[in-house]
């Protein structure tokens, strides 16, 4: 378990932060980045599961969504931690995680309507919270190939992020579904 006594290092002051294995790092390399990226998708994701709260009927929804939110912290310390430094335990997301992704879409789109175009950013408050959810996704997977370009890594972490994306997008729609608010459909040059 992780133990954090104290909140403020001050080594922040001067652009400059700390990798988990001690190495000084700017604050703005490919690698603080990436896994800040992550960070942020999971306080959005966390804004949905919030929203989870009151729909009595996506109990499933939340543990899945609640699940994930662990996951990337786990992919936050793998991104944190150079593979040189891990200790036995150190979380990392493994294959097995993307293929349960991959699972829970199949089993989330099994129910809903084929799309026929693309669809806007709506559906509700919460599907809207997920779309949302989904553009930082995407946002973290860039910010992860730009590291990919500097640095070699596990090879889980794209996949990984690369199917969530696809995951938020399933859920959004799922949640719209499951709520009964209509998804509106992309009509190009609809002015």
């Amino acid at each position: 378990m992780v133990r954090i006594t104290k909140v403020y290092t001050k080594t922040g002051d001067a652009g400059k932060t700390r990798l988990a294995g001690g190495q000084e790092i700017a604050k703005n390399a490919a690698r603080i980045e990436a896994f800040g990226t992550v960070d942020e998708l999971n306080a959005f994701l966390g804004w949905a599961v919030q929203g989870l709260s009151s729909e009595d009927q996506l109990p499933e929804l939340q543990k899945r969504m609640m699940r994930i939110q662990n996951e990337l912290f786990d992919l936050g310390s793998q991104l944190a931690v150079l593979a040189e430094d891990r200790r036995e335990g150190t979380p990392v997301i493994i294959s097995s995680d993307v293929e349960r992704l991959e699972s829970e879409i199949d089993d989330m789109n099994d129910d809903l309507p084929p799309l026929k175009s693309f669809i806007l950013p709506g559906g509700g408050e919460l599907a809207t919270r997920l779309h949302i959810s989904r553009t930082v996704c995407r946002r973290a997977e860039r910010q992860l190939v730009r590291l990919l370009e500097k640095e070699t890594l596990d090879g889980t972490e794209l996949p990984y992020l690369n199917r969530l994306s696809d995951w938020l997008f399933v859920a959004s729609r799922y949640v719209s579904w499951q709520t009964g608010n209509d998804e509106f459909l992309w009509k190009p040059g609809e002015r």
